[in-house]
């Protein structure tokens, strides 16, 4: 490996994918242009989010978190996952914790493979999410898609777990055109740092049934954060209990939003896809607009 060129790591949560690179050693510039040319699926590595790791002085490591389209964001549930697992290994020890833009997380690391992260409380007033307008009740606010006197779906729960989230309940979460409605709603005025898009549908009281847009990817096998809001989002509207099973085109996650502190737990697996290494032309496009 030359002295221009990086290694990396591919993995996944439930097929949420992503490349994984060290830089807590050399301080590697990520801009733009980079990112998007290493996760172009056609030309590139391909992944739904670029994880970057850092030194942090308050936790185990510093996670920095990228969509596919050179967006940053503070948040990614299965990201935090494959990362925990990393580090737990390197540290030869379950319990770690993780740092992002904007919080702590406390990550164990099963011997059975699977990973719980605690994602701290969801915010759910509207200037936290935050939403263009105030609305004194986010457990549903007025928004709907489709012609207005019959709808597709509307009223949305909002949440913040980080990042932000609207969730539908519908009947049917197949014969939502999620691709068409999400692209659409993604960048509605009303939320000025876009949005994920879900639609859950209610199984039991302890199943989800969730498919998610996610902002600046697109649709998505599995989005730990929305299974985070969805599950908030339902127990607010009495639909479901504090722990369930939500359901992904990628597979299970556990949610359980605790009622004595109020926190988010995250559990499911991870895997290691592949290790590699990246030519250093790659880090030699566009302008220097990350780091």
């Amino acid at each position: 490996m030359d002295a221009t060129s990086h290694s990396f790591r591919k993995m996944n949560g439930l097929g949420n994918d992503f490349v994984v690179i060290d830089r807590r050693t050399d301080g590697l510039a990520l801009p733009i242009d980079t990112v998007r040319a290493i996760a172009d699926r056609a030309t590139g590595i391909g992944c739904d989010q670029l994880i970057a790791l850092d030194p942090s002085s308050e936790a185990d490591v510093f996670m920095r978190i990228w969509n596919a389209d050179g967006g940053e964001v503070a948040a990614c549930g299965n990201a935090a996952r494959c990362v925990a697992a990393v580090v737990a290994t390197e540290l030869g020890r379950p319990t770690v914790t993780i740092e992002t833009k904007d919080q702590v997380l406390g990550a164990y690391a099963g011997a059975d493979g699977a990973v719980t992260i605690d994602m701290g409380e969801p915010r759910l007033r509207w200037d936290e999410i935050p939403l263009a307008e105030e609305f004194h009740d986010t457990s549903g606010i007025e928004l709907q898609a489709g012609p207005i006197d019959a709808p597709v779906m509307h009223s949305p729960g909002v949440v913040s777990m980080g990042n932000p989230h609207a969730i539908f309940f519908v009947e049917d979460v197949d014969v939502i055109k999620l691709d068409l409605i999400g692209s659409m709603l993604e960048r509605h005025p009303l939320f000025p740092e876009r949005a994920n898009i879900s639609i859950a549908q209610v199984l039991s009281p302890a199943h989800l049934l969730l498919r998610t847009w996610e902002r600046g990817v697109g649709l998505t096998r599995a989005c730990g954060t929305a299974a985070c809001a969805s599950a908030v989002a339902a127990v607010r509207r009495g639909l479901t209990d504090r722990k369930v099973t939500v359901t992904l085109p990628g597979g299970d996650l556990a949610i359980e939003w605790r009622e004595d502190d109020g926190h988010v737990l995250m559990t499911g697996p991870y895997a290691l896809d592949f290790e590699g290494t990246l030519p250093g032309e790659v880090f030699d496009t566009g302008e220097a607009q990350g780091v």
